[in-house]
């Protein structure tokens, strides 16, 4: 299973990219493959705000429905508009061209409360 160092994650197996005050999201290597094959997602609108630990997107798999819950709270900044016709990256590149969503944080703080690489290995038993 492959967990970037370069990363934070959460319980619900997202992961964040922070730079700055800005967090770039998507779904594990752990989350892509539990969920299987992945045919549809739903983003949010750009502008729109997302609260830490609520659902912030959708993800529709062959065999189920799951959120992304918002590892940080904020604005959307940017979402990866090519899932909208290719959602099987999510699939084949969790961490590179799956990105789900871009955040601007409203508190960089909750940053911190994010697992770390070791941890999230931890959790998901690896």
């Amino acid at each position: 299973m492959n967990i970037p160092q370069n990363l934070r994650y959460t319980n619900n197996h997202e992961w964040a990219r922070i730079e700055g005050d800005a967090a770039t999201v998507g779904i594990t290597d752990y989350a892509q493959h539990e969920l299987g094959d992945i045919v549809f997602v739903k983003l949010p609108d750009p502008g729109s705000t997302v609260e830490r630990d609520k659902p912030s997107a959708s993800i529709e798999a062959v065999k189920t429905v799951a959120d992304l819950f918002a590892p940080v709270s904020g604005q959307v900044a940017e979402v990866n508009r090519e899932l909208e016709t290719s959602p099987e990256l999510l699939n084949q590149d969790p961490y590179g061209k799956g990105w789900m969503l871009k955040i601007k944080m409203s508190k960089p703080d909750e940053a911190a409360l994010l697992l770390s690489p070791e941890d999230y290995g931890k959790r998901i038993g690896h």
